[in-house]
């Protein structure tokens, strides 16, 4: 099982509209995948799913993850780094049978000029500690606001060009 997960829970995030993106455009390369929107996490978490607790709700998640082989990332930038939201989910998963040993791609993006890079860098520092496998090709989607068209697809012929070849890769990771 191939999970995406968007990296962020807020709300109507271009985070999401990539995730959804990506999701799509990897079904016409044959490769079909789950969604996981962390707005979908409960209000809770951290209350009710960290430090050996599970809550119901975080159940249905945590059974999605041990059963993913391989993990997409869309992270945004978030002061310098990556949303808090996106470490937490990760400390409320099963250790280590939620990522040990997968593999996974990571796609970053922002509004500014430089796609997220050292979010993406700190992401794959713990992606390393979990010993999941990070594909070499990450992507960098800097000023997002500038990328989507009204339909919510890519539309700028680099960014396509380099996300298609990404896509590619992964699916035969």
């Amino acid at each position: 099982m191939v999970t995406i997960i968007s990296g962020t829970n807020r709300n109507a995030s271009n985070t999401l509209k990539i995730a959804k993106y990506y999701q799509k455009e990897l079904l016409k390369k044959g490769l079909s995948t789950e969604l996981l929107n962390l707005q979908d996490l409960p209000e809770n978490l951290i209350a009710s799913d960290l430090y050996g607790k599970r809550s119901k709700e975080f159940e249905k998640i945590q059974e999605l993850v041990a059963n993913t082989t391989k993990f997409l990332f869309v992270i945004p930038e978030y002061n310098g780094s990556f949303p808090g939201v996106l470490k937490t989910f990760i400390d409320a998963c099963a250790f280590p049978e939620s990522f040990y040993e997968k593999k996974a791609a990571l796609v970053g993006l922002s509004s500014g000029k430089y796609g997220n890079i050292r979010g993406v860098e700190h992401f794959n520092g713990v992606c390393a500690y979990l010993h999941l496998h990070v594909m070499p090709l990450r992507i960098h989607i800097s000023s997002i606001k500038t990328e989507l068209d009204e339909n919510d697809n890519l539309f700028k012929d680099d960014t396509l060009k380099f996300t298609n070849e990404q896509m590619d890769k992964f699916v035969k990771y």
